[in-house]
């Protein structure tokens, strides 16, 4: 595994944890929310190719 995609990953998340602070302090709990969501999103789309990787390991490690 790449150290650069666990940075990238870290980095997104502590951009949406000061989004979403900033937005609830101002009292636009919804906006935070759905930055969360994106945040998430955006986390998932950049690991789906880790994902396929790794379920190709395990399928050849178990022969299926």
């Amino acid at each position: 595994m790449d150290i650069t995609l666990l940075l990238k990953t870290v980095g997104v998340g502590m951009i949406v944890a000061v989004a979403n602070q900033i937005l609830q302090k101002t009292g636009r709990d919804e906006q935070a929310t759905l930055v969360t969501v994106v945040g998430i999103v955006v986390v998932l789309i950049m690991l789906v190719g880790q994902i396929g990787d790794l379920f190709e390991t395990v399928k050849t490690v178990f022969q299926l």
